[in-house]
């Protein structure tokens, strides 16, 4: 599971692999430890709310998805969910929730769990009808 934060942005990603645990237990949690401390990020289905939502709390970012869209995103091609969050503070928390897929570029990082690319295999696609 990967986590990205830029300003009032948290996008979440997961592999094929996360996805599926994900979809059987509900809930999914990656740690960074930092000696002293521990960062973490969860991913957990909720029975509450219509869109994403998400909370920091001791050290811990959680997202939240409604249960029947969680089931919808694993069960599905569906790449993903975003919506924004109003925050106590008046301002808004941008949120995006999306499977992860092999970059186009080549990278050292081990994309082999990684779904495939669309627009690699769109490509193939278009090679092979030519």
């Amino acid at each position: 599971m990967k986590l990205r934060i830029k300003g009032n942005t948290i996008r979440i990603r997961l592999t094929k692999p996360e996805v599926e645990y994900f979809g059987k237990e509900g809930f999914i949690e990656e740690k960074t430890d930092f000696g002293e401390n521990v960062f973490t990020y969860t991913l957990k289905t909720t029975e509450r709310g219509e869109q994403l939502s998400a909370e920091f709390s001791n050290g811990t970012i959680t997202m939240f998805i409604p249960k029947p869209l969680a089931e919808e995103w694993t069960n599905s091609e569906k790449v993903g969910y975003e919506s924004e969050m109003a925050t106590k503070s008046g301002k808004k928390l941008f949120l995006l929730l999306e499977k992860d897929y092999k970059c186009l570029d080549t990278i050292a990082e081990d994309q082999s769990d990684n779904y495939e690319n669309p627009l690699v295999i769109k490509n193939k696609n278009l090679l092979n009808a030519r």
